[in-house]
């Protein structure tokens, strides 16, 4: 492999934030023996079925990049946008997501997922676009978060759901007004009727 397309390969990878998808690097002329030769010589690891990493850059979230870029509709949920948002302190060993209720659920060797499928409104409504290593990156806001703890209570824990809204008092700007629409978005505005009256 020629040092001058390895070099031109090598920048286009930098400018995508470090990690390409073998289809965006196709279409930026980087053909894919030059991929498997970069790998090769340890300037490249295939971080994911057709996911590629500069082994010299150091991302902050890599398993969040790589689902933004593999499963670009899915939405960080439940305990993983609870660590987003600093507001738990339980260290998630899946990435929790949703999708739509009619998705076909993605298939990825890593990192493990978490799915959860939402319908309607309590999958299009609270999603926040954040920029993590130069991904957008779909994360439920703080508030919907909470309504979609309350709904999966049981799944995840009743501990875990009372430590977050603990967490959220303490650490964000209270919005009783939008805790409130997600609770009925979730339709758990009964459960959670109690819960957020003590936050006031």
């Amino acid at each position: 492999m020629k040092e001058a397309i390895a070099d031109m390969a090598l920048s286009i990878i930098r400018r995508h934030g470090g990690m390409i998808r073998t289809k965006t690097a196709t279409a930026a002329g980087i053909q894919s023996r030059t991929l498997s030769a970069l790998v090769q010589k340890g300037k490249l690891e295939l971080s994911s079925r057709g996911v590629y990493r500069l082994t010299e850059s150091e991302l902050s979230s890599p398993d969040l990049f790589i689902v933004a870029t593999r499963v670009p509709n899915a939405v960080v949920c439940l305990i993983s946008a609870l660590s987003f948002h600093d507001m738990t302190t339980q260290i998630p060993h899946k990435i929790h997501i949703a999708i739509e209720r009619s998705t076909r659920a993605p298939q990825l060797e890593y990192p493990p997922l978490a799915v959860y499928r939402f319908s309607g409104n309590a999958y299009h409504e609270g999603i926040e676009l954040h920029i993590i290593d130069g991904i957008e990156t779909k994360i439920y806001s703080a508030e919907k978060t909470l309504a979609d703890c309350f709904k999966f209570r049981n799944q995840i824990g009743m501990d875990v759901v009372l430590e977050a809204l603990k967490l959220y008092r303490s650490r964000k700007k209270l919005n009783m007004k939008m805790i409130t629409h997600y609770a009925d978005v979730c339709r758990v505005s009964n459960v959670m009727r109690p819960y957020i009256q003590s936050l006031v």
